[in-house]
């Protein structure tokens, strides 16, 4: 089935040249099918390779998925034309009388500063209170998972001496989780954040539970299950040349970056990257949407 994405979409373009079913507004409209309806706050300066990045996933599934954009009015990006947010995004204004199956809340590139510091950070405290009365399930990324995971449960964030670049061998801790079915026993993931979140810290809240990690690169997935938030802390929606840009960004900037670990064939630059997380991706997104969002969410969407 199509992903639903508002008309003229500049990723639409390269979603449908990978062949997935890109469906605009006016069609979906024709078509009597309740979809599921997907909110997804985007805090990264790139906007249009983070929707592309994750529209691919969320495209790859059986499901028919609309989904709407919202930035934070608080703090006006300055990567993205306003004329482009004018056009395919709204704010949390728009959208708070709304209910949604499910809701995304992106990494920003603001870890390093203490969260009530954060420009927005007022704005994104009411959005997450929000979300737990009118998102079923709600799937935090990167800072916005450190994010929630302070909000929601007072987990702090801390910050490493080294950045954590590359591509680790991850483990599951617990077996049979709907949202890892169908994993092999080691899978790989890449991660790129200066901040991590400690076990003893996430240990100390009941509602938690660790669902994976990685070898290096410490606590990968938690969740509330029974309220249905996720916590991711890497980025399995990478394209292939993400840490690579990244990686050459931070060259130019002169901060001296450690090279991506297990990215590069024999860790050279030089070389290609390697894409170990693909299926990765598309299995991970594809459980949230199925299990977490579809098998549960009531059919009337009000209700929730």
């Amino acid at each position: 089935m199509p992903i639903r994405i508002p008309n003229n979409l500049p990723a639409s373009e390269i979603l449908e040249s990978e062949n997935i079913f890109v469906m605009d507004a006016d069609r979906a409209y024709s078509q009597d099918i309740r979809p599921l309806k997907i909110l997804i706050l985007n805090l990264m300066p790139l906007k249009s390779v983070t929707e592309t990045q994750l529209l691919r996933l969320l495209g790859n599934t059986p499901l028919q998925v609309e989904v709407d954009f919202i930035y934070t009015k608080s703090y006006a990006p300055t990567h993205t034309e306003k004329d482009y947010l004018t056009e395919f995004y709204g704010t949390f204004d728009d959208v708070k009388n709304k209910k949604y199956d499910g809701f995304i809340i992106t990494g920003a590139p603001v870890e390093l500063m203490d969260f009530e510091d954060v420009a927005y950070w007022r704005e994104l405290t009411e959005i997450m209170e929000w979300s737990k009365t009118h998102a079923w399930s709600t799937f935090h990324i990167c800072w916005g998972a450190q994010a929630g995971l302070y909000y929601h449960y007072g987990v702090p964030k801390h910050n490493l001496d080294e950045k954590v670049s590359g591509v680790y061998k991850h483990f599951l801790c617990v077996r049979h989780e709907k949202l890892f079915r169908g994993f092999d026993d080691e899978f790989f993931v890449p991660h790129s954040r200066y901040v991590t979140e400690l076990r003893e810290d996430i240990e100390k809240v009941p509602e938690l539970t660790i669902l994976s990690e990685a070898y290096e690169a410490g606590i990968y997935a938690v969740a509330n299950l029974e309220k249905r938030q996720f916590f991711i802390t890497g980025h399995a929606e990478y394209d292939p040349h993400t840490l690579k840009n990244e990686y050459e960004r931070d060259l130019k900037a002169g901060l001296n970056p450690n090279v991506p670990q297990n990215y590069y064939p024999d860790d050279n630059p030089k070389n290609e990257p390697v894409v170990k997380w693909r299926s990765v991706a598309h299995l991970l997104f594809a459980n949230w949407l199925n299990y977490y969002v579809y098998q549960e969410t009531p059919y009337e969407i009000d209700s929730i």
